[in-house]
C-alpha cells in the first residue's frame, strides 16, 4: 500500500523579493501544477483504474463531503495569531471568520464544481495536537510543533492521497477514486517570534505580522490539491508577501475569488470541472523539444523532450497570465509516463486569443519547490520493491539550461 505524502511549504521571501482529475486514457502535463500520484497498477483495475498514468490529488467534492476542523489552541509565548478582539470568545470567532473567508475564495470560482455546498460546517477542536496524517481528519493547527518547520517556513500543508480505491485512514471514509485526498493538515509556525499572523482586522495595527487570510488561502490551495505555481501573481506562488501586506485584493460578495490569479482559477477548473461549464473549454497543446536531440540525457532512456519547462499562456488582449503548466510528459493507456516534452493548457476561456511562451525554472521558483508536481510522476523498483517493470519509469532531472524558439505545427 503506497500513498503520496507531500508538504506544501510557504516560505518567507528574501528581502529583495518583498516578500495535486479523473483517469483518462491519455493525458499530458496539464495545467497547472498539481500534487500528483501514480495509482497502484498492482491492484485490480477496479481499484487502480487499470493505469499507471499519474493523476492529480484532489478532494471528493460531493455535497458536504469536505470536512475541515481547526484547533482553538493558540500559541501565547510568543503569540502566534494576533486579533483585533481581546476576549477569548471574540478572538476565536474572528479567527474562524478568517478561515471561512479563505475557504470561500476557493469555492467562489465560476466553472468549477467546488462550491460552498461541498463543504461541511467548519468545526472546532481544543486539542493542540489535532493535526495527524494518520487519522483521516482534515485539520488546521496554530500551536503544534512539527519537523516541517525548517528555517524560513511560515506554514505548510501535509497531504496524504490514495493510490487506489478503498484505501482508508483512521476515521476517514474509504477512497472512491485514485488520487483522492485522505488527510490534509495545515500547520502554522507556532514558535518563531518573527512569524506572527494577524487577522485582516488586526493587520494594520501589527505591520510586522503576516496576513493570516492570505497564508490560509495559499495553504488551502494545497488542501484542495495544488502544488506551487511559478507564476508570480498566482496565489500558489511559494513565497509570502511582506509582513503587513496581503497577497491580493480581498474577496468581496461580487468577487469572492478575487485574491486568486487566473492560473489558480484555471487549475481549479481542471481539478473540479463543472459539467455545465461552456465558457472555459478551450485548450492549447504542444511539445517543448530540443533543437538537438543528442543534448538530451541518455538516462533515463524515455526522455525525448525538455522536462520541467514552464509553459505560459498570455491573454493577448490584456497581457495577463491566463494559465501556466510545468511541461514535459505525457501518458497513454496503461502508462507509465513518458518524458516527451508534452503539455496541455486546458480550461481556457473560448473567444480569446493567447500568446504562449516557455521558460526554464531558473528564477525565483526552482524545481525543488515543484517536487510534488514533477517528482511524483513515476514509480519503480527503487520506490516500490515489487513494482512491475512494464509500468516503471524514472523522473528525469528538470532541464533549467535552455533557450527557446518556436515553430508552427506541421
Amino acid at each position: 500500500m503506497a500513498k503520496s505524502r507531500h508538504p506544501g511549504l510557504l516560505r518567507s521571501a528574501a528581502v529583495a523579493l518583498a516578500t495535486l482529475l479523473e483517469f483518462s486514457a491519455c493525458a499530458s502535463a496539464r495545467g497547472y501544477a498539481f500534487a500528483m500520484i501514480v495509482p497502484d497498477i498492482r491492484q485490480p483495475a477496479s481499484a487502480s483504474g487499470g493505469s499507471a498514468c499519474p493523476v492529480p490529488s484532489r478532494q471528493a467534492s460531493g455535497a458536504g463531503n469536505i470536512a475541515l476542523r481547526w484547533s482553538t489552541a493558540l500559541g501565547s509565548s510568543p503569540a502566534t495569531i494576533l486579533t483585533q478582539s481581546t476576549t477569548a470568545t471574540a478572538q476565536t470567532n474572528e479567527i474562524e471568520q478568517t478561515i471561512s473567508t479563505a475557504l470561500s475564495v476557493w469555492t467562489g470560482v465560476a466553472g468549477t464544481s467546488l462550491t460552498p455546498s461541498a463543504l461541511s460546517p467548519l468545526t472546532r477542536i481544543s486539542s493542540a495536537s489535532a493535526c495527524s496524517s494518520s487519522d483521516g481528519i482534515d485539520s488546521i493547527c496554530f500551536d503544534q510543533p512539527d519537523a516541517g518547520f525548517t528555517p524560513g517556513v511560515l506554514a505548510f500543508t501535509r497531504v496524504v492521497s490514495a493510490d487506489r480505491v478503498g484505501e482508508q485512514l483512521g476515521a476517514g471514509a474509504p477512497s472512491t477514486f485514485p488520487g483522492q485526498i485522505l488527510d490534509a493538515d495545515l500547520y502554522f509556525n507556532p514558535s518563531d517570534s518573527n512569524a506572527t499572523f494577524a487577522t485582516p482586522a488586526a493587520l494594520a495595527a501589527n505591520p510586522k505580522a503576516y496576513d493570516l487570510e492570505s497564508i490560509l488561502t495559499h495553504e488551502l490551495g494545497h488542501f484542495f490539491g495544488f502544488s506551487h505555481s511559478a507564476v508570480w501573481g498566482a496565489m500558489m506562488f511559494p513565497y509570502a508577501h511582506m509582513t503587513g501586506t496581503f497577497a491580493s485584493p480581498r474577496p468581496t460578495a461580487q468577487a469572492p475569488d478575487g485574491p486568486l490569479g487566473d492560473d489558480d482559477r484555471a487549475g481549479l477548473r481542471i481539478l473540479y470541472p463543472a459539467a455545465t461549464d461552456d465558457t472555459y473549454i478551450g485548450s492549447i497543446s504542444g511539445r517543448v523539444l530540443p533543437a538537438n536531440p543528442l543534448s538530451l540525457p541518455a538516462s533515463p532512456p524515455n526522455v525525448t523532450g525538455i522536462f520541467g519547462a514552464q509553459v505560459v499562456a498570455l491573454d493577448a488582449a490584456t497581457g495577463t497570465v491566463a494559465a501556466a503548466t510545468i511541461a514535459g510528459w505525457s501518458c497513454a493507456a496503461a502508462g507509465p509516463a513518458r518524458f516527451d516534452g508534452a503539455y496541455t493548457l486546458a480550461k481556457l476561456a473560448v473567444g480569446h486569443s493567447y500568446s504562449v511562451y516557455a521558460e526554464p525554472l531558473d528564477g525565483a521558483v526552482n524545481p525543488s519547490q515543484m517536487w510534488n508536481a514533477i517528482g511524483t510522476l513515476c514509480r519503480n523498483a527503487t520506490t516500490d520493491g515489487n513494482w512491475p517493470s512494464a509500468y516503471a519509469c524514472v523522473v528525469p532531472s528538470p532541464d533549467t539550461q535552455f533557450t527557446v524558439g518556436f515553430r508552427s505545427s506541421p
